[in-house]
């Protein structure tokens, strides 16, 4: 079979690789010289849609209306784009074997493609019940979300069970947004999670009180502290009971798994320096294997806001990396420079009619302010965190843009603040005078 060649190789189909692609045309790459390669069918997308307007009942989001780069508030990317463009789209092509010494990947079918740059944009993987070989785990209608593929399959799954019981296992972004969801499909729905609260690595029991209250007041049951340990099947192989820890046993036509993900580096083990679950780089992205940069969920990268190196799951970040990383390519074929990579970490979500963001670093004392009672027609709430002295994190349910926009200049600037009695009774009045 013969080898392709390509002076730029962008590993993976996700957020990351179409906004990466994108830039490769602002800085004017040659036709022939760009190729994406994706285990996907589909040119690349904005994931967020998968759990929200793709699963609506009614009016649901379908391609090509949501390819990159719509999510933040660009041209859609449709696969002619890519053609006119002179990149190269290889889908549904799975690669099994990465040698970064000799700049070499192979396929699952034994097709080999050389780069000169490569750019790995892998993503993540949800965390399967069934790598802990949970009891019947791996039977039908126990469904995950992470690609297209398996949206497609819950829709499948919805229809075919219209008023059922659905349970989700899992309290955070996943959690949250597909309950909301499901009960849009009028399903019967149950959450269970093991942590005291909703969304633990982000909200506080403050914040989540409202969400776990709003969810409630929609008759979504809420089981916590918990976890389920088994499923079990009816005589077709299909999930009709969720065996809980704590004894209890649930019936479910529908079970959805959203407990983590976790990044794909395994192709790069002992290839390249890795540090906190991720591929560690720089603040250009590029790794300690030259010509070899990672971007989005793979990357560790130097968060100089907070002087740390982290990883960042999120599309905001996968976009903003994918960038920074074709930005310093260019910059330094021509013997330029770019600036550093300055990132503010931000989080958003949507489900019902509710909208939040955060902004920057949910570390230290924390003050809620604002309307949080989950039975208020249009809630209005938000918590500041504050860390030596400093406003450090900012987060805001039912915000306007411009309010959202203060939030954000908050987090950046980090304000010192005298006593916490001032930001509540402030509230978001201080972060729209900073």
């Amino acid at each position: 079979m013969a080898e392709k060649h390509f002076k730029y190789v962008i590993l993976g189909g996700g957020v990351s690789a179409g906004y990466a692609a994108r830039e490769f045309a602002k800085q004017g790459v040659k036709p022939g010289e760009l190729a994406i390669i994706s285990k996907e069918a589909v040119a690349p997308y904005e994931r967020p849609a998968l759990s929200k307007a793709y699963l609506f009942p009614e009016g649901a989001a379908r391609l090509p209306g949501f390819h990159v780069c719509v999510g933040s508030g660009g041209e859609r990317l449709l696969p002619e784009w890519y053609k006119e463009k002179g990149i190269e789209l290889i889908l549904s092509t799975e690669i099994v074997k990465a040698d970064l010494a000799s700049k070499t990947l192979i396929s699952a079918a034994g097709e080999t493609f050389k780069y000169h740059i490569l750019i790995i944009a892998t993503g993540s993987t949800v965390i399967r019940l069934t790598d802990f070989r949970v009891e019947g785990a791996d039977a039908k209608n126990i469904l995950y979300l992470r690609e297209i593929d398996d949206a497609d399959k819950l829709i499948d799954v919805i229809k075919a069970k219209k008023n059922g019981k659905a349970v989700i296992v899992g309290g955070g972004y996943i959690g949250l947004e597909l309950s909301a969801v499901m009960k849009i499909n009028n399903l019967d729905v149950c959450m269970v999670y093991p942590e005291p609260w909703c969304m633990p690595r982000l909200f506080t029991a403050g914040i989540a009180a409202f969400y776990e209250g709003y969810y409630a007041n929609k008759g979504i049951k809420i089981i916590k502290g918990t976890v389920a340990v088994g499923f079990t099947s009816d005589a077709n192989g299909e999930v009709k009971e969720v065996k809980l820890k704590d004894g209890r046993v649930l019936e479910a036509d529908i079970v959805v798994v959203g407990v983590g993900g976790r990044p794909l580096t395994t192709l790069f083990k002992g290839q390249v320096e890795e540090e906190k679950g991720g591929i560690k780089t720089d603040e250009f992205f590029k790794t300690s294997v030259p010509d070899v940069y990672a971007v989005g969920d793979v990357a560790t990268f130097p968060l100089k806001l907070y002087n740390e190196i982290r990883r960042v799951e999120h599309v905001d970040h996968a976009r903003k990396s994918a960038e920074q990383a074709v930005k310093a390519i260019k910059a330094s074929e021509e013997g330029k420079s770019v600036e550093e990579y300055d990132y503010l970490p931000y989080f958003y979500s949507r489900a019902f009619d509710l909208s939040w963001q955060f902004y920057g670093d949910n570390v230290g004392e924390t003050v809620l302010f604002g309307d949080n009672n989950p039975a208020s027609p249009k809630a209005k709430f938000g918590t500041y965190w504050i860390k030596d002295g400093k406003v450090v994190g900012a987060f805001l349910e039912g915000g306007t843009p411009e309010e959202n926009t203060a939030i954000a200049k908050v987090a950046r600037l980090q304000p010192a603040v005298e006593n916490l009695d001032q930001l509540t009774n402030e509230g978001l009045t201080f972060a729209c005078k900073i």
